[in-house]
């Protein structure tokens, strides 16, 4: 009869090779070549389809379709953020995120090993936000809250299992898609409830405490500026948009 330790410790060590999320002390030829290729293919997919969806809006669907920044103005609430702002923001991390593909062919075997143990949650962050991108320019605000929730639990989940990793990894791949996500929560789930009456507007000024709040977390726990910094950008996007409309407003 086997031993059932050793039954039960070779399922484990299965289970765990298979396990995209899992980290290893090294990676084998055909793991970074899928990297590679993943990595690639979905950062090309996000970046298409958000040019895309920026000037033109869908065809298809039943509820009211628009661009991704048309959406934002029809949905105009407390949380609306400013497109200039906002897409300068998405420009910058969409170029550092071609610096991080590079480390994947780095001759540094610690770059490329810190590159492909955030590989799994950086494809699925891009899978996610093609999803959510189709979603949002569809109205299907509510359907596009849950993937950025998910989406939420899969970066943080890489910013606490590899806190450590090198800046230029860190900054584009983790840090900078968490902070967007972290206010687009906000962002989305504002336009699914259509706040624009008077309580939606009390809530969002005590919510968006929430913002400065989840920065100083990071500052104070993991010494890390970089949240801070990118959730004072996105912050000062969600600012000036509200300024505007109350300027034009007049």
């Amino acid at each position: 009869m086997p031993d059932l330790n050793e039954a039960a410790e070779e399922v484990h060590e299965r289970v765990h090779s298979i396990n995209p999320f899992m980290n290893r002390d090294e990676y084998p030829q055909r793991s970074l070549v899928a990297y590679k290729l993943c990595t690639a293919a979905s950062w090309l997919l996000v970046v298409a389809t958000s040019i895309y969806y920026d000037f033109e809006k869908p065809h298809e669907g039943k509820h009211h379709r628009d661009t991704i920044w048309g959406q934002n103005r029809r949905r105009h609430t407390p949380f609306a953020l400013n497109s200039a702002i906002t897409s300068v923001y998405w420009i910058v991390l969409f170029v550092l995120q071609v610096g991080y593909c590079w480390h994947l062919y780095a001759s540094n075997s610690t770059y490329v090993h810190a590159a492909a143990n955030v590989g799994s949650h950086f494809i699925l962050h891009n899978l996610l936000l093609f999803g959510f991108i189709h979603l949002w320019v569809r109205s299907h605000f509510w359907l596009a809250e849950m993937l950025l929730i998910i989406n939420f639990a899969n970066l943080s989940a890489a910013y606490f299992r590899h806190s450590k990793t090198p800046r230029f990894i860190h900054i584009p791949v983790v840090s900078g898609p968490l902070a967007w996500n972290f206010v687009a929560l906000y962002w989305c789930g504002a336009a699914a409830v259509n706040a624009h009456n008077l309580v939606a507007r009390i809530f969002a000024n005590i919510a968006i405490w929430g913002i400065l709040g989840y920065g100083m977390f990071f500052l104070v726990a993991f010494k890390d500026y970089t949240m801070g910094f990118e959730l004072s950008i996105l912050a000062a996007s969600l600012g000036v948009a509200q300024f505007l409309t109350h300027v034009f407003a007049l």
